[in-house]
């Protein structure tokens, strides 16, 4: 039986999104023969239990994992990823969520290779024990590897320094995913820093960020900030279920910033967000917001951005940023005159199963379970 770490975000909204978007991202990469590299920076434990301990306290997967656990029109690509997380429950009750480190091994072929750092002494011997006792099932099951060398390698220690040492790859593929707690709020300028210079190693590569949409400076100005790297293609989607406490406790919003994203995650995704915040979405303030752009941000509306906002919760309709919304009536304003130059990023709200021939997403919010 794997070993789990209690943990007071596992399996919430915030989980939904990284772990869908990092099984897309996965899925993609398999399509091409040549092997790859999954790097995690920040592994997490792996396995969290959802029935006790700090995750029945808050029971943050009630705004997550939860709402979809019996849903029947799951679109099929949402399917695969309920699907991973229900695999690890056969039972059929919810009792465990899996991490990122545990989605991408579920995901990945045999012949490519995890690299999983965590720097945390607790969670890096649970997630260690956990991927030996899944090797001694499978030694068990007469399961053996056909590729030479390790094909999981955990490492304690800092995944921003490690990160460097594993770049570029050698087969020149790799998915990077940067996902710190971000307690302390210097984690905003450390995942900056890490991708310029990951960027100048390997360029090509595929690096998905997720990070938590809060009322902090530091949150605010992240995006805008990533938007400034010399990458030559990015997207960044974020998902919010209900609008913001006064108080500006709790996680209502996260994102997930995507440089090299694949072709087909843009499409996807304005496919499955709709859905995420129809039945995700907590109150009128639900909503989610993509975009799209090519090379570093020349300032703000200069940009070469494609973006879209929606507000199904309130208006049960599309539209684009900077759209006046609809009246009470059904009626829509008379646009005002724009100046014709593109439109700058979306502004406003915030944001670890088997199924389809894929195998099965870690963890989230203002956190480290």
């Amino acid at each position: 039986m794997l070993s789990y770490r209690h943990a007071f975000h596992a399996g919430n909204h915030a989980d939904v999104l990284k772990h869908f978007v990092q099984i897309q991202l996965l899925q993609y990469m398999n399509q091409k023969d040549t092997a790859y590299s999954y790097i995690d920076t920040h592994s997490g434990a792996g396995v969290y239990a959802l029935d006790g301990g700090y995750a029945s306290k808050n029971a943050e997967f009630e705004t997550g994992i939860a709402p979809l656990w019996d849903r029947t029109d799951l679109p099929p690509a949402l399917a695969e990823y309920v699907n991973l997380v229900k695999a690890m429950n056969p039972s059929g009750k919810m009792r465990y969520y899996p991490g990122s480190p545990y989605c991408a091994d579920q995901v990945m072929r045999e012949e490519d290779r995890l690299r999983l750092f965590e720097l945390h002494p607790a969670d890096a011997k649970i997630l260690a024990d956990n991927f030996r006792k899944v090797e001694a099932h499978a030694a068990e099951q007469g399961q053996r590897p056909s590729s030479r060398g390790r094909r999981v390698m955990i490492t304690k220690a800092d995944g921003f320094l490690g990160l460097k040492a594993l770049l570029p790859p050698p087969s020149r593929r790799a998915l990077v995913l940067i996902d710190p707690p971000y307690e302390d709020k210097m984690d905003y300028r450390k995942v900056k820093d890490t991708l310029a210079d990951a960027l100048v190693r390997f360029p090509t590569g595929t690096y998905a960020v997720w990070y938590p949409v809060l009322q902090r400076m530091e949150s605010r100005q992240f995006a805008p900030k990533l938007s400034q790297l010399p990458a030559t293609n990015w997207l960044h989607v974020t998902l919010t279920v209900n609008t913001p406490a006064p108080d500006g406790f709790g996680l209502h919003s996260s994102g997930m910033y995507v440089i090299n994203p694949p072709y087909t995650l843009e499409p996807m995704l304005r496919e499955i967000m709709p859905y995420l915040v129809k039945v995700l979405g907590r109150d009128d303030g639900a909503k989610f917001e993509l975009e799209v752009g090519s090379g570093p941000m020349r300032g703000k509306g200069t940009g070469p951005v494609r973006a879209l906002s929606s507000l199904p919760r309130a208006g049960g309709s599309l539209r684009q940023p900077g759209a006046a919304p609809a009246r009470k009536d059904g009626s829509t304003p008379r646009p005002a005159a724009t100046s014709g130059r593109p439109s700058g990023p979306a502004t406003g709200g915030a944001a670890r199963p088997a199924g389809s021939g894929a195998r099965p997403p870690r963890n989230t919010g203002p956190r480290r379970p």
